[in-house]
């Protein structure tokens, strides 16, 4: 390859690397300041009895990767639709905290009540869709995976977004509930839509996504078994913000459904004992969400995330070929 060809890649790399550098630099600061703070994570009685050895573990780590990627971030983009979604993912991680707060500061285990936190999460991505539509930057159409075309949603599209958005980011905040498993899980996806943006020719955006791909292997060097600081709600709704506004910029939000099926698996698993439970008064699953399933049936940790990122990459080989029509 020509070195101006490699030359290409430059920005792509010195972001991954700045945004995993501030991640590194600033966690052996971060963990012990939340240790003083006594900002550790309480764990709920009604999870896995062993999960209880890891109460007290500083939790709200995701600042980490939120100034890692963000930092990274601004040192190359410019881009107006890309410091919006930047934005947007902080103001979920925003939300993220104050929930995160609330249970370690206040001493509320459960945090925003679930109505404060999705009227705030609505609130959020309603904003999102005006400031791209003040922007002029609003496309109401999605692609459709394994095709060529596009569906305009018209006036429906806000009630899409909101769905897709605050759909994700809570979806995200059920995957993480083992070390390592919801970073893991993000790094692979994020890393695809970064593939994604740039086959679109979407610079910016790709180089955000490198960032927040940079910003979750930084972290997951803390956050792998056995976890010495958890993300925190900061940190999933930070990014399940991110990559929904991404998909949406993209237009390829049923394209995040398929390359993260794992969020999907997990947020369906909760629903399903829910429904099932009160319908029949039945359990369909040992523990939900999902990955407390596999660790009833004697699965450890290391597996699960194993098993779950293997999926992810699998996933995501199939959303690229889907989206190729598309991009040809």
């Amino acid at each position: 390859m020509a070195s101006g060809q490699m030359s290409v890649f430059i920005p792509y790399l010195l972001t991954f690397g700045i945004a995993f550098l501030i991640c590194i630099i600033i966690a052996p600061v971060l963990i012990p300041f939340l240790h003083r703070l006594k900002f550790g994570q309480q764990i709920r009685e009604d999870g896995p009895t062993w999960h209880q050895k890891k109460s007290g573990t500083p939790t709200m780590g995701g600042i980490i990767f939120i100034l890692g990627s963000l930092g990274a971030t601004m040192f190359f983009v410019r881009d107006a639709a890309v410091i919006t979604v930047m934005l947007f993912a902080l103001g979920f991680g925003i939300i993220g905290f104050a929930d995160d707060f609330i249970k370690v500061v206040l001493k509320r285990n459960l945090g925003l009540t679930a109505i404060q936190k999705f009227a705030l999460q609505i609130a959020f991505s309603i904003a999102f869709v005006v400031v791209l539509s003040a922007l002029d930057m609003l496309k109401t159409d999605i692609y459709i995976p394994f095709t060529n075309m596009t569906l305009d949603l018209g006036w429906f599209y806000i009630v899409f977004v909101v769905f897709i958005m605050v759909g994700f980011t809570n979806a995200v905040n059920l995957t993480d509930g083992l070390d390592g498993l919801a970073t893991s899980v993000t790094a692979v996806v994020s890393l695809f839509f970064a593939l994604a943006a740039f086959l679109m020719e979407n610079k910016e955006l790709c180089i955000f996504m490198i960032a927040l791909f940079g910003g979750c292997v930084g972290f997951l060097v803390f956050n792998h078994h056995p976890a010495k600081v958890f993300m925190g709600d900061t940190g999933s709704l930070f990014l399940g913000g991110a990559l929904a506004a991404a998909s949406i910029v993209l237009k390829m939000p049923l394209i995040l459904v398929i390359a993260g099926i794992i969020y999907v698996v997990e947020a369906l698993s909760v629903m399903l004992q829910v429904a099932s439970f009160k319908l029949t008064g039945k359990r369909i699953f040992k523990m939900s969400p999902i990955h407390h399933h596999f660790e009833m049936c004697g699965w450890n940790e290391v597996k699960i995330v194993t098993v779950f990122s293997i999926v992810t990459i699998l996933f995501c080989i199939v959303a690229y070929f889907s989206t190729l029509p598309f991009l040809a």
